[in-house]
């Protein structure tokens, strides 16, 4: 038995993180009928509803998604927010509010929705997309354990979920995961075109990297040593991995590594403070 059973949930935007999230929730058994979507898109409406789903159209009535909902997942674009909950924050009474809207504070949100403050603050990744998600969440103090639990129920639909305790981490929860497929992209590409330049074809290249890549990751989550020790373990002197691991210390690969996840920190900062104006 889940906490979401026969919970009525909304999502504000069709997009593709709200459709990744909905993939999730409906693979865990939770049935299309409870799930209703609004969207401004006929299209998008049209595709939602032949999945089972109940789907709004928020232009000719934006409340409707809201009332009766016992959470409401907030998944449109930063910059649209104010104007779409606008028309539906008089209606909140006390659903869940849940947003995946990268940059927007809990105040900042509690503003729009005119002092309402049951608010969950998600900072999902793209792997949501194949429910092998990394999640990490903020609540107000206003959330109670029940609400912390219906959160957390509806982001692990799509992969892991971490809470933090302070909405600042949030920024460090971007440089780690959020904004972390595409260091893994990069390193991955990176690895492509060294194999090539080796003599690799790219289709062997890219097969053998991209195993290799979530086969490591797999190593390491299942492991009770830590990844430095995997890699000592895998290390032997002279060979060539210590070749290749020494040449990576050479270039200090680490510390430009810790430089790249400050810049993407840095970054979500300037994103907040330039979103509360």
């Amino acid at each position: 038995m889940s906490v979401l059973d026969n919970k009525k949930i909304s999502f504000i935007g069709g997009g593709n993180m709200a459709q990744a999230l909905i993939s999730g929730l409906v693979g865990c058994g939770i049935k299309p009928n409870l799930i209703t979507v609004a969207d401004p898109s006929s299209d998008a409406r049209e595709q939602l509803a032949a999945k089972g789903l109940n789907t709004v159209d928020p232009m000719a009535d934006p409340k409707s998604a809201v009332i009766g909902a016992d959470i409401v997942v907030l998944a449109v674009k930063p910059q649209m927010m104010k104007v779409v909950v606008s028309a539906f924050a008089d209606v909140l009474d006390t659903q869940l509010v849940i947003s995946v809207a990268a940059g927007l504070s809990t105040d900042l949100l509690s503003n729009m929705l005119g002092g309402y403050s049951n608010i969950v603050r998600a900072m999902p990744n793209t792997p949501s997309m194949i429910q092998m998600g990394a999640t990490g969440l903020y609540g107000t103090d206003n959330i109670s354990a029940e609400q912390k639990q219906l959160a957390t129920a509806v982001m692990e639909a799509s992969g892991l979920v971490m809470w933090v305790d302070d909405e600042e981490h949030m920024h460090a929860v971007t440089a780690v995961s959020g904004s972390a497929p595409a260091y893994m992209f990069y390193f991955i590409e990176s690895m492509v075109d060294g194999a090539v330049a080796l003599g690799l074809d790219k289709e062997q290249a890219s097969a053998l990297a991209m195993q290799t890549m979530l086969g490591a990751a797999k190593m390491a989550m299942n492991s009770n040593d830590a990844p430095a020790e995997l890699r000592r373990k895998v290390t032997s002197p002279n060979g060539t991995t210590q070749a290749a691991v020494e040449s990576m210390q050479a270039n200090e690969i680490g510390r430009q590594i810790s430089e790249a996840m400050q810049a993407c920190y840095d970054r979500s900062q300037a994103l907040s403070e330039e979103m509360s104006k």
